[in-house]
């Protein structure tokens, strides 16, 4: 059935949450109480879900005891764990693409493990030194991708395929983040690379919130929208208040709730829904108490965007949507 406001999958992700202790011990490297205390808390802000998101616990570098481990924890507290989001482990990263793609394969292995439906990967690099120092690490450029180098594109199309193969056999979805001056920063160039990838389990991860957040010109979310949806399989959500100078070339964005800033989402969802998208939701946010704002984004989006009954016209997407496949005319892209 099709889902509906009351149980449509939504997870918080856990960027607030720090990847190592005042001692300096990782939290992959934690006792299993302080996994539980972390996903209490999420639970407690509202969530039944949660993203797990690599800058905290990184489920690829667990052993099989301690995913076990990790996976009873989140039993104990109640959450489900149906993605793991992998961040900044490039496979065309220069010099690491290897460590990077060995990396991913074992955190596909870690999704399936877990009972995971979804593993979210990215093009994007490690914040730079110069990033690091801004309030907000995105006002500064960093790592971009080799533009019109076709044996970088092509680099980058063979690893996430075989990622994507390997998701298939153990039945996992992959989805790529979209991300500013990656292959996957621009509409038409994710959309080809998924198209070039050409697996049904293979879509993309439209975080808008990435694009319009930078403090230059960008492209219109709406024609975003209309372009990746029918592609999508899993969706960051976020959103950034914008304003723009076009004669001072001027551009300011900053982090807002996702009532709140540029991207109407109800419009978008509209748009979701008539492509055929059924994916997990993820609500993000940057600064202050980001775990609240997640959970007044979930909460906006049961009351104002999602469908209220699931007797809604459904159109057919262009990737396959949970574990279903899709139509077989649509399955090669």
């Amino acid at each position: 059935m099709a889902y509906t406001a009351d149980n449509w999958p939504i997870t918080a992700a856990l960027l607030q949450f720090p990847a190592t202790d005042a001692r300096g011990v990782h939290v992959n490297d934690a006792e299993a109480s302080v996994w539980a205390g972390v996903l209490s808390e999420v639970k407690e802000a509202g969530f039944a879900n949660a993203d797990l998101t690599d800058s905290w616990v990184r489920p690829g570098d667990l052993s099989q005891g301690r995913l076990a481990e990790f996976k009873e924890a989140a039993a104990a507290v109640g959450i489900g764990v149906p993605v793991i989001s992998a961040i900044r482990r490039s496979v065309i990263e220069e010099g690491r693409w290897e460590e990077n793609l060995a990396y991913s394969h074992r955190t596909i292995d870690a999704a399936a493990a877990l009972g995971c439906e979804v593993v979210s990967f990215g093009l994007h690099q490690a914040i730079t030194a110069e990033q690091q120092k801004q309030l907000w690490f995105w006002t500064v450029e960093g790592y971009k991708d080799p533009e019109g180098n076709r044996e970088a594109w092509n680099n980058a199309v063979t690893r996430l395929r075989e990622l994507g193969r390997h998701a298939a056999e153990v039945g996992v979805l992959l989805s790529l983040e979209m991300y500013e001056d990656t292959y996957l920063g621009t509409a038409d160039s994710s959309v080809k690379m998924v198209q070039d990838i050409g697996l049904a389990n293979v879509g993309l991860n439209p975080d808008l919130g990435n694009l319009i957040r930078l403090h230059r010109p960008v492209e219109d979310w709406r024609e975003m929208v209309a372009k990746t949806l029918p592609y999508s399989n899993y969706w960051h959500m976020k959103n950034y208040i914008r304003d723009e100078d076009t004669a001072r070339d001027m551009y300011v964005a900053m982090p807002a709730p996702m009532e709140s800033g540029l991207i109407n989402y109800r419009e978008a969802f509209k748009v979701a829904l008539s492509v055929g998208f059924q994916g997990i939701l993820c609500t993000e946010h940057y600064g202050g108490d980001g775990l609240s704002v997640t959970a007044s984004n979930q909460d906006y989006l049961r009351r104002h965007v999602l469908p209220k009954t699931d007797g809604y016209a459904l159109g057919q997407s262009r990737v396959a949507q949970g574990r279903q496949l899709p139509a077989p005319e649509l399955s090669s892209v």
